[in-house]
């Protein structure tokens, strides 16, 4: 397993280079000057060329990539243009928010997913038609919009959870809670209707096989095959699901942070991005881009673990 590790952390090195400079080029196409946003109109043009060449700006595109990677290796992934905060330091304090939603909506789609697959597959024709449609809707339902819709009826009609804040965890358990419900269920929905298609395919596939049947003609108990036997052969094509949907739910904080005003990363790279703030942005692709590979070495890990054939591949 270790070497698995080794192998995928070696990959990443170039992806994440590849993923700044993308981010950088683009960022150079995005109209506007960062100098002049900073300065406003009223700057002198003393002002405005120290800036750009604190910035780099004065500098072809290549000499400022260089210059950003070579702050980075020195752990400095510079400062926010409108209220100078280090890049690190703002992060640090917004990702907790987006990593409780990414995780809660994954441990949440996971759970609701796995047993509706699960009841779908062991019920008769009818039930899986209806389960299909309900998978199918959820697929197709944008986020924000079931966002605003749980916002409506949850916080508006029927006051039960807040619309929107944030409560850090160590002010208020409770209201930290509260805070995250309609926002991980916003967020699930798209989850829960992927793993249950592919865990009652799998677990169908799983209940034709030979050794199942030997197990219900020895006399085994149906729910023992069902949750001893068959689901763990469908452990594979599951943890792929789990991992494509926790993955989804990265660029998917962007929209549901946004519409409950959550101070995580997706409100984050969403004013980084209208202000220009060139060093944030940067930072954000790169966050993004690590938490991506540690969810897919988190899934080689399950891979393995499920599959020793994996580890010798």
């Amino acid at each position: 397993m270790f070497p698995i590790i080794l192998r995928r952390l070696a990959l990443a090195v170039p992806l994440l280079v590849v993923v700044s400079a993308i981010t950088s080029l683009l960022e150079s196409f995005v109209p506007g000057d960062p100098a002049r946003t900073v300065l406003g109109i009223n700057a002198t043009q003393e002002q405005y060329d120290a800036l750009r060449a604190a910035l780099h700006l004065d500098k072809p595109f290549l000499e400022q990539y260089w210059l950003y990677l070579r702050d980075i290796l020195h752990g400095d992934f510079g400062s926010s243009l409108f209220t100078g905060e280090s890049v690190l330091g703002l992060i640090g304090q917004r990702l907790p928010v987006t990593l409780a939603l990414v995780i809660g909506a994954t441990v949440l789609s996971t759970l609701v997913g796995v047993l509706l697959g699960v009841y779908s597959a062991t019920r008769g024709p009818v039930t899986r038609r209806v389960t299909d449609v309900m998978s199918l809707m959820g697929s197709a339902l944008p986020n924000f919009w079931l966002a605003l819709m749980l916002v409506s009826v949850f916080a508006i009609r029927f006051p039960i959870f807040p619309a929107t804040g944030y409560t850090p965890f160590a002010e208020s358990p409770g209201q930290w809670a509260a805070g995250l419900v309609l926002p991980v269920i916003a967020l699930s929905i798209g989850g829960v209707a992927l793993i249950s298609k592919i865990t009652r395919d799998a677990m169908l596939s799983t209940l034709a096989l030979d050794h199942i049947r030997t197990l219900r003609a020895s006399g085994v108990r149906p729910a023992s095959i069902i949750w001893k036997h068959a689901l763990r052969g469908c452990g594979l094509p599951v943890a792929t699901a789990i991992g494509i949907t926790m993955i989804s739910y990265i660029p998917g904080t962007i929209l549901v942070e946004n519409v409950f005003t959550l101070p995580g990363l997706g409100t984050t790279v969403v004013d980084a991005t209208n202000q220009h703030d060139l060093p944030v942005v940067q930072g954000l692709a790169i966050t993004f881009t690590v938490m991506v590979i540690v969810i897919n070495l988190l899934v080689d890990v399950l891979y393995s673990l499920l599959n020793p054939k994996v580890r010798v591949a």
